[in-house]
């Protein structure tokens, strides 16, 4: 359980009237209750808005507590944090309205986790709060969403099945979207687009951008060259064309801490990718080529001014998305392919029963919530994790009997 055991709540959801937000607090409803089984309240800036998400909840909600704070308001976050043992934080872009919350949870040994893919503002939290987190017990754990969950989890199970089967890791896995059914996120929409800023005015960051190990401890690096998928390719293991996944760059450095923080469980040189599959054949090939040019006008067009309102005009806005039948009709299939040193190989499915950025995402973060509240050892120190690190196999559990998550093994030769 978290370290902090006379708090008042099990769990906050900050951000709670945001669009992920509401989809996590009606999961939370459905699933714990208001209050017998698990202590959790709601907390935002607006008590208007956190009143009127509880009336549109239901009577079922009626006694949820609520918690009036903003997100650049320390004062008003640490006494938020003094109530609670996790706050569930949805609250982005993160790199610009999220810095207070994990400076106020490091410092008093409030465990968190959150749904940021922003890779930049990850690295400067571990630089600057690490060792406060650890001197307070505080877990920090980052992309408890689409990104990172199904990539490191899937990764994880992988060389579980490898382990049993094999009796050693996969040395590489590569991890290929089959089929993702659902919209982008107008928050995640934005924090790509913030990247992009950040990136055309810093060529530092451009380098650390181009840094697979960017977010691992510094004595973990590998001599091996990581794969890195820049453009359309032919896959040998699927028999398919690939495009680059717009998520790869946050999952593989998520899958990348994991191994470090794991003390290399993996192996030093392990090998890490992702891509989506565009088909077979002629069909595949093109679609792998035009999936290709929209990444890179996107990100180019999203790092200058003067061609990033046209981009705006045509995304989602942070708190827009689809209703709750698209969320329902939505889903997802990513492959998994490992390879052992000595050339074995395991293949494994990891599917999702919701739409990614939405659906699915807000009950993996539930989940991960609830996982931190309730089953983290308190011997499991204070810093920054990723979910499988510190999560594993009870998070693994959670996800499968209450997410809507299934991890397959498929073959091994």
């Amino acid at each position: 359980m978290s370290k902090k055991t006379d708090a008042t709540y099990d769990i906050v959801v900050f951000g709670a009237t945001s669009f992920v937000g509401q989809i996590l607090t009606n999961y939370l409803l459905e699933s714990y209750g208001s209050g017998k089984e698990v202590r959790w309240a709601i907390a935002g800036r607006s008590e208007s808005k956190l009143n009127a998400l509880k009336q549109s909840l239901g009577k079922g909600a009626a006694e949820l507590p609520v918690i009036v704070a903003d997100a650049s308001d320390e004062g008003a976050l640490k006494a938020m944090c003094d109530q609670t043992r996790v706050v569930i934080s949805t609250v982005g872009p993160y790199a610009l309205y999220g810095e207070p919350l994990v400076k106020i949870c490091a410092e008093t040994g409030t465990d968190y986790c959150d749904l940021t893919g922003e890779v930049q503002w990850i690295r400067r939290m571990v630089e600057t709060y690490e060792d406060k987190a650890k001197a307070s017990g505080a877990r920090i754990v980052h992309c408890c969403g689409f990104d990172s969950i199904p990539s490191d989890m899937g990764v994880w199970f992988l060389q579980q099945q490898a382990e049993a089967t094999f009796g050693a890791p996969c040395q590489d896995v590569r991890m290929r979207v089959k089929v993702a059914k659902g919209e982008f996120s107008g928050g995640t929409v934005a924090s790509m687009m913030n990247v992009a800023k950040e990136a055309a005015a810093d060529s530092k960051l451009r380098k650390e951008l181009a840094n697979p190990f960017s977010i691992c401890p510094p004595e973990h690096r590998s001599k091996t060259r990581q794969p890195s998928l820049k453009g359309a390719e032919f896959d040998r293991d699927f028999g398919v064309w690939l495009a680059p996944f717009v998520m790869g760059a946050i999952n593989t450095r998520i899958v990348h801490r994991s191994n470090a923080l794991q003390n290399a469980r993996y192996g030093r040189e392990f090998t890490y990718d992702e891509a989506m599959m565009t088909g077979r054949g002629l069909k595949g090939r093109l679609a792998a080529y035009a999936i290709t040019g929209a990444l890179g006008g996107f990100f180019t067009a999203s790092a200058f001014k003067p061609s990033r309102w046209v981009v705006e005009k045509f995304v989602p806005k942070p708190g827009e998305g689809p209703g709750p039948e698209a969320q329902r009709n939505g889903f997802y299939d990513l492959r998994f392919v490992g390879k052992t040193t000595d050339g074995r190989t395991i293949k494994t499915r990891v599917t999702g029963d919701r739409d990614p950025g939405y659906g699915s995402t807000a009950k993996m973060l539930g989940e991960a919530g609830m996982s931190l509240a309730f089953d983290v050892e308190d011997d499991k120190q204070g810093g920054f994790w990723t979910p499988s690190s510190l999560l594993d196999g009870k998070l693994f559990d959670r996800l499968t009997s209450k997410a809507g998550l299934t991890f397959e093994l498929l073959e091994t030769s």
